[in-house]
């Protein structure tokens, strides 16, 4: 009660305001080179005008901290491993995993492989950033989180911004975006206590139905792009990370058959575990799950009302308030060579620079291409400090850390290194300690097997290249250099541009190494890390990597769905999202003679769910006459147009009782023989499996091991389903089926990242979380609002922000963010994006100057001090 006063007293509201921006009249900033004019409109977005590149930066850091300085303070803490100063005992864990990862080495390492013109960018930016906190003079100043954590921190000091700050931020991002490091563990874990072909039902091939993004017309192996010039800005400078060597060839996208059973080296279960529990202790930036993806597509003018292109893109990522992405426009007011830049769309708060967007001539879009950047490999220690490798022994790196906790002492920490890179098993002690030093060879093993984590986003790259390049970039080949540069966290890159052309790029750090467990691909579980041969052998060369421009079809759908199934292409991995979303885009393109700005739109918030057809035919032929109760729920299935929109309507009645039925189908057929901690979360790869299980009335997934007396069949398990969804949704909202709506359990709460907890006072949470808010769609549909089937309904990934843009009249473009441009809960931009978002609306996305003035609600003039 005594903390619940105080804080009302912190939190009132003279505080709350404190922190809020001046956005308009004039001010004084220093090392401006000239005045500098940031416009914003009725939402706080923010249109900087400047006449040197450096200005144009500075201004960004400045409006930035603005608008989100707790976001990226929060944000640094994490990718230091010093969350823990900043929220406690809480943080330790995550501390302890990003210490030993070293993703702030790998910043500082990164920094002098940049462009000398990106390390004046960063050196601007973090100019600007610095001039702000100089203006508010303390924590409390600049956000009411300050205030509240305040009370329990009150020594807190805002350190300066550095470069380093945020060029870390690239880790977070390449962290959430890796590929397949959490099924490489499980199938591995599994494989320990499942034979080959049970386990193959839960990773099946990609769905030959689904089309891949290129066809084999639009891109084969081999094929090259002719250099191009790279943008005059960067000519001189620009850095490239050394090609690596050619791919293998032959190497199969899907594993073709259940291999001869793995056998795990004695002790590695219990490093998997402690690995597994580790990696899982790290605080989430972009969010974490099959559903971390996007969609994104691009028509030519021959698909489109304007005759030229039209480009959409709406990543899926956590949801948290504020919104991940930051919308904002730079705007030279001379484009030059030396001040390249008129450029508008979303960045992320901390980092310069323009990441998904449009300049005046072309644009593009992001999905996860999500490939295969992480192995893990069983190592042998020799003692405390030292492994084996090839026969010899050889010393680990190590290293001590000191963990900073508020309110607690201080934690020591040594981390260990192999060639591979950190052992990730040690960071869990009580999982670790847990280990039985197993046998080897007839003799008693040292310790047990440790766990060492090779990944891409170990390696220092030039990667804040490609957003310069990109944000200036004037035909796809200048496109193609950007995306050179961008080696990770590996993306699709779809572009569009004014002179009527569209095009696709692959790019990105993807390691060539060979399968260590016969009849499986590369990376599919572990290898041993004591033999070379399984080590990785360089990078796939960019040049080989696959890229389209102007496609017959004219439609481009890249939703991370596997990129192509071209004979000999380069691996990238085996685990492609499985497609439903991006053949239902290509559908309803195809479905659709003229597209338009609202076409697109309608396409983003399409609710139908693909798998339904399938499985709503198979619950339809379960005979229910004998138990009424359950058969008027089932009927609700009959005419369903299988869309799952919220609010009262028979659709949403039925899409409420399907997934009922889908959640207690996927726990009944999977659960029951998997591990508590690799619960199945009922999205596409499930899909899949469960469409295959639908064809075999018998298979051993049927039958419920927790009844060992009884082996049930597929009718039997689906009556069940049938039965309990009836009785969940009684309990849970209504015995009349006609109460029953998606939207009634399908909700999202927009939860701060450190006040939002159950553990911050009611006033507070009140203050800076949002919602319930009933969502449409769900995971695998192109609404992509998913949800986990292991944790119920609420939604744990969604779009983050959704863009139309049209190449015909950029002015005529929509763009829309998860919640608002400002981070200060109650100003009025905080969240006064959301209900558009939520219900499929888009705001108007003004670029030209005329546009932008037509729009202003603010004006800021930024002068040089004296």
């Amino acid at each position: 009660m005594i903390l619940a006063l105080v804080v009302v007293a912190v939190v009132g509201t003279s505080t709350v305001r404190r922190g809020w921006p001046a956005t308009g009249g004039t001010l004084a900033m220093p090392g401006l080179d000239g005045s500098v004019t940031v416009v914003r409109d009725a939402h706080g977005i923010p249109q900087i005008y400047a006449d040197t590149a450096a200005d144009l930066f500075r201004a960004q850091g400045f409006v930035t901290a603005q608008d989100r300085f707790f976001e990226m303070d929060l944000r640094r803490h994490i990718t230091a491993g010093r969350l823990a100063e900043l929220v406690g005992k809480a943080g330790v864990d995550t501390d302890k995993v990003i210490r030993t990862l070293g993703w702030r080495k790998v910043a500082e390492e990164s920094l002098p492989k940049l462009a000398p013109a990106s390390r004046r960018y960063l050196s601007a930016y973090a100019e600007g950033v610095n001039a702000y906190l100089e203006q508010r003079g303390g924590p409390a100043n600049t956000a009411v989180e300050y205030a509240v954590l305040g009370t329990s921190l009150p020594e807190y000091r805002i350190e300066r911004w550095d470069a380093v700050d945020s060029l870390a931020w690239i880790q977070a991002m390449a962290w959430d975006l890796r590929g397949n490091y959490s099924d490489e563990i499980t199938r591995a874990r599994l494989s320990a206590t499942m034979d080959p072909a049970t386990l193959a039902v839960l990773y099946p091939p990609y769905p030959s139905g689904h089309a891949p993004i290129l066809s084999d017309s639009e891109w084969q192996p081999g094929r090259r792009y002719a250099a191009a010039a790279r943008p005059e800005a960067f000519a001189a400078d620009v850095r490239r990370q050394p090609a690596g060597p050619t791919a293998m060839p032959g190497v199969p996208a899907a594993v073709p058959g259940p291999p001869a059973a793995l056998a795990l080296p004695d002790g590695a279960e219990d490093a998997l575990a402690s690995a597994s529990a580790a990696l899982d202790a790290v605080a989430t930036t972009l969010g974490r799950g099959e559903g971390i993806g996007s969609n994104s597509w691009v028509v030519a003018g021959s698909r489109t009302a304007s005759g030229k292109p039209l480009l959409a893109n709406d990543p899926h990522l956590a949801p948290s308030v504020p919104g991940i992405w930051y919308q904002i426009g730079l705007h030279c007011r001379t484009v030059s060579s030396s001040c390249p830049f008129d450029v508008a769309g979303f960045s992320f708060s901390g980092l310069p620079g323009v990441v998904i967007g449009h300049n005046a001539r072309v644009a593009w879009g992001f999905t996860n291409l999500g490939p295969d950047t992480t192995d893990f490999y069983y190592e042998k220690l020799a003692g405390d400090t030292a492994y084996v490798k090839d026969g010899r022994t050889v010393p680990l790196v190590l290293a001590t850390e000191t963990i900073k906790v508020r309110g607690g002492e201080d934690v020591t920490l040594t981390t260990r290194r192999t060639g591979h890179g950190p052992i990730v098993s040690d960071v869990v002690t009580s999982v670790a300690d847990a280990g039985r030093r197993p046998p080897l060879d007839g003799a008693a093993a040292p310790e047990p097997y440790a766990v060492s984590l090779a990944w891409t986003g170990l390696v220092p790259t030039a990667t804040l290249d490609a957003v310069f390049l990109l944000d200036a970039a004037t035909d796809f080949a200048t496109f193609r250099e950007a995306a050179r540069a961008f080696q990770m966290p590996s993306q699709n890159l779809v572009y569009a541009d004014v002179d009527g052309h569209i095009g696709y790029q692959a790019p990105g750090l993807i390691p060539i190494r060979r399968a260590s467990t016969p009849g499986y691909p590369p990376g599919y579980v572990p290898s041993p890390g004591w033999d070379s041969q399984w080590d990785w052998q360089g990078y796939v060369s960019f040049d080989e990597l696959p890229w389209t421009l102007d496609p017959a079809d004219g439609v481009i759908v890249a939703a991370n769905q596997q990129v192509t199934g071209a004979p000999g292409a380069p691996f990238l991995t085996t685990e492609w999202d499985y497609g439903w979303r991006g053949q239902r885009i290509a559908d309803l393109v195809a479905a659709t003679p003229t597209l338009d700005v609202q076409a697109m739109g309608r396409i983003q918030m399409d609710a139908t769910n693909t798998l339904a057809p399938a499985l709503v035919k198979a619950l339809l032929a379960i005979d229910l006459s004998g138990d009424a109760f359950t058969q008027e729920a089932q009927s609700l299935l009959r005419g369903w147009d299988f869309t799952e929109p919220v609010g009262p309507s028979p659709s949403s009645a039925a899409a409420a009782y399907y997934n009922a039925v889908w959640v207690r189908l996927v726990q009944a057929t999977f659960d029951d023989q998997l591990p508590p901690d690799i619960r199945a979360d009922g999205g596409g790869r499930w899909w899949v499996a469960m469409t295959v299980l639908l064809g075999e009335a018998t298979s051993t997934w049927w039958d419920d091991r927790r009844t060992p007396s009884v082996i049930e069949s597929r009718d039997e398990i689906l009556t069940r389903a049938l039965v309990q969804a009836r009785l969940d949704l009684t309990r849970a909202i209504s015995s009349q089926v006609s109460d029953w709506s998606w939207g009634k359990l399908h909700t999202l709460t927009l939860t701060h990242r450190v006040l939002g907890g159950d553990a911050v006072p009611s006033i507070v949470r009140s203050m800076v979380n949002r919602g319930p808010i009933p969502l449409p769609g769900g995971s695998s549909i192109v609404d992509a609002n998913g949800w986990d089937v292991s944790k119920g309904y609420t939604v744990s990934w969604a779009p983050s922000m959704r863009m139309v843009v049209d190449l015909a009249d950029l002015d005529a473009s929509t763009w829309v963010n998860q919640t608002g441009a400002s981070g200060h809960p109650y100003h009025p931009n905080y969240v006064d994006q959301v209900d558009a978002w939520a219900t499929g609306a888009s705001l108007p996305w003004p670029f030209t100057q005329d546009a932008v003035t037509a729009a202003r609600r603010d004006e800021l003039v930024l002068v040089p001090r004296g």
